[in-house]
């Protein structure tokens, strides 16, 4: 009866967490082929983070950041998950927007967009991966995740288009909370 996520990086953990059934995989940074086509056949989504690949990839180019064995993951990391986040996309499976917010400083989530849409997302489909998408992934899809009688809303407005320009995202000219 509950949502379960998967922390995992490689592709075994992957396997054996999408066979286990979990409902989402966090990061997926070295998913192969055949576990993309076992998470569309399993309905399992994908939530890349790619926010959080990218910061500690920076990061790792700081002498004496991260030890050294951290470091030359890190290095791996950010690209990695990006092109992975693409790949996944375009082999069908479903993607769900998440941050892991804890990794680098709050408040940079919107960036997540731009990292979506750079990797071959469309705009329109980012979005959805934050709000139907995330609804769905969380089984609330009755109480949140778009704008209708009766669900709980935050509605947010920004200057200009963000399907023309998924960086608007990061610059909020009006929310309204609830």
């Amino acid at each position: 009866g509950f949502t379960v996520a998967a922390h995992a990086h490689g592709a075994e953990a992957i396997r054996r967490a999408v066979l286990a059934g979990v409902d989402s995989i966090e990061h997926g940074t070295f998913m192969n082929d055949e576990d993309m086509k076992l998470m569309v056949a399993h309905g399992t989504w994908y939530v890349p983070t790619i926010i959080a690949g990218k910061f500690v990839g920076e990061k790792a180019k700081i002498p004496g950041y991260y030890p050294p064995q951290v470091a030359r993951k890190a290095a791996m990391v950010g690209p990695a998950i990006q092109a992975t986040a693409g790949k996944a996309w375009r082999a069908g499976v479903k993607i769900a927007f998440g941050t892991d917010a804890a990794v680098y400083p709050h408040g940079q989530n919107a960036k997540e967009f731009e990292y979506l849409v750079q990797a071959g997302i469309p705009a329109a489909y980012a979005i959805q991966a934050a709000t139907t998408h995330a609804a769905q992934l969380l089984h609330q899809e009755q109480n949140i995740g778009s704008v209708s009688p009766g669900k709980f809303a935050d509605i947010v407005a920004v200057q200009g288009d963000p399907l023309a320009d998924i960086t608007r995202l990061q610059h909020m000219a009006f929310v309204m909370k609830a």
